[in-house]
């Protein structure tokens, strides 16, 4: 019975939109209760039949607008329900408050100079790379989540701290992608996609599961990849920033073209170039009145073109990819060295599929000298895939020698 009140719970919160910690708070305006004595926490025990609400069963309805008994009436079959990021939580939260605070009053000023670190790391994340940045990474991200846990703040200043857990994790998570660390860099994106979801931050969640989105599917869990990138697209639905919705369909894209490599199958190419031009239809609404996040500064038609080229080079298109290529490149900052290898070797792996073994070799050569310098596993690992295509060239005298000097 819990599990059908449960799932009653959830259907008639999602269909108002609301989160769950909007449900707690309404459930407690509907009780004439002062402080907080139902949380999220509670609301998705609740919802997951982990506990049976009984006494709050009556508020509950009033809070949600509808009779006990339609919490109570057993559920319908759902019809192909979409995906939702509730699955990629962790399973024991932790950003849940302590039960006795003892530290200090934390203000304004404190989430304004968290901010100021968690823009600084983004920006340094800019120009250098994993390898470098994992510990500061993690060092802030672990005093912003002991700030929160452990300070005394309204609940005003604590979905602001949310909200720069989310953005932090969302840097940090990346960061340890790029280092190779995946596992730590999935911890990080869950712990963020729970910070997001708590500050009712819809854009920043989506934003997060993307980012988990695409590490699972560069990482040989393809379908999962799919799933969640999907979910983010779909829970942020179409009132999502211009910027932020290009994103989200610039990875479901990469997810549908991975599985379909993994999968070898033709099936998936469509719906990635149908998602590729959402994005570019999404990203010509940027002058909407509904404004971006700062932190999404970096998605521009430059970003959406390269990842069309990129797509188009993991279906082997290389009359598409190599243009696209060629063009971004001659635009592209070269301070930020660690792209510049990742684009590159992007074109090198192209020029393979077209036939150019030699141009491709000479492009692979400037792949290598620039991740020689760049401690991030993302260019170690394209090194090694550019190599590996350029050994079906092996008798092409430039090709042999790049192979030779590199020790492939």
């Amino acid at each position: 019975m819990s599990s059908t009140i449960g799932g009653n719970i959830r259907r008639e919160r999602e269909a108002r939109g609301w989160s769950q910690a909007r449900l707690a708070r309404e459930v407690c305006r509907a009780a004439e209760v002062q402080g907080d004595p139902v949380g999220r926490q509670e609301v998705s025990r609740w919802e997951t039949g982990r506990r049976t609400p009984r006494e709050w069963l009556p508020l509950l309805a009033m809070a949600l607008g509808v009779p006990v008994e339609a919490l109570r009436a057993p559920e319908k079959p759902a019809e192909a329900p979409l995906p939702t990021l509730a699955d990629f939580l962790p399973d024991d939260d932790p950003l849940s408050p302590l039960s006795a605070r003892t530290g200090r009053r934390v203000g304004v000023g404190q989430v304004d100079d968290l901010q100021k670190r968690v823009h600084g790391l983004r920006l340094a994340d800019d120009v250098l790379a994993g390898g470098d940045l994992i510990r500061p990474a993690l060092r802030e991200l672990r005093s912003a989540v002991r700030l929160y846990r452990e300070g005394r703040h309204t609940g005003e200043v604590g979905r602001a701290l949310l909200t720069q857990i989310g953005e932090l994790a969302q840097v940090a998570g990346w960061i340890a992608s790029d280092a190779g660390q995946h596992e730590e860099a999935e911890r990080i994106y869950r712990l963020g996609i729970s910070a997001a979801r708590q500050a009712e931050d819809s854009t920043l969640a989506g934003n997060l599961a993307g980012s988990l989105a695409y590490q699972m599917s560069n990482t040989g869990r393809e379908f999962e990849g799919l799933t969640l990138a999907q979910a983010a697209l779909n829970e942020a639905g179409k009132e999502a920033p211009p910027t932020a919705r290009a994103l989200y369909l610039d990875r479901v894209a990469w997810a549908y073209t991975q599985h379909a490599k993994s999968t070898q199958s033709a099936r998936d190419a469509q719906p990635a170039m149908r998602a590729l031009g959402e994005a570019s239809e999404a990203l010509s609404e940027k002058a909407s009145d509904v404004e971006s996040p700062a932190y999404l500064y970096w998605v521009d038609i430059g970003e959406l073109r390269v990842m069309e080229a990129r797509v188009y080079t993991e279906l082997r298109r290389p009359l598409r990819a190599v243009p696209l290529l060629r063009d971004v490149l001659a635009e592209y900052d070269a301070t930020h060295t660690r792209e510049m290898a990742l684009y590159l070797s992007w074109l090198a792996v192209a020029l393979v599929d077209a036939n150019e073994p030699e141009e491709a070799a000479a492009v692979a050569d400037r792949v290598i000298r620039i991740a020689a310098d760049v401690a991030s596993e993302r260019t170690a690992e394209r090194v090694r895939v550019v190599l590996s295509r350029l050994r079906e060239f092996a008798d092409v005298p430039e090709v042999a020698a790049l192979l030779s000097d590199s020790g492939a």
